[in-house]
């Protein structure tokens, strides 16, 4: 026998089957662009589960020889999509946002409201300067 156990064997089989079916595009997927300037992107959740065993059976007159499975599973969960319109990032969530898809698709309307504060701020100390 060789140093490499059985099991190291069915466990490359299943982590090479799974470095084949999730690639970067899994996750995010192809860009897509209209013709007045808005792109799409959609974003995918991916999780994955791997299992590996087995073992011999050892009786008093005799050996089996290695006994052993594995398997994976992959889940591919829509997320939303980026939308990239008029300078702006928006995540536009595919079902119920959890707290943290609302807050990241409040950033973008967040840092406009600052920006138009700040404006409107050195507007009026002009005015007052004048």
């Amino acid at each position: 026998m060789s140093g490499e156990h059985e099991i190291e064997a069915l466990m490359d089989t299943a982590m090479k089957s799974l470095r084949e079916m999730v690639d970067v595009n899994t996750i995010i997927g192809d860009i897509i662009e209209s013709s007045d300037g808005v792109t799409v992107i959609p974003v995918s959740r991916v999780s994955c589960g791997f299992v590996a065993g087995g073992g011999e059976l050892c009786r008093p007159k005799d050996c089996t020889p290695f006994i052993g499975g594995s398997g994976a599973g992959i889940s591919v969960q829509p997320v939303g999509f980026l939308v990239i319109a008029n300078e702006q990032v928006r995540l536009i969530p595919v079902c119920d946002a959890t707290p943290l898809d609302k807050a990241i698709e409040a950033v973008p309307i967040i840092a406009d409201q600052i920006k138009s504060m700040f404006e409107k701020d050195r507007g009026e100390k002009k005015d007052t300067e004048e």
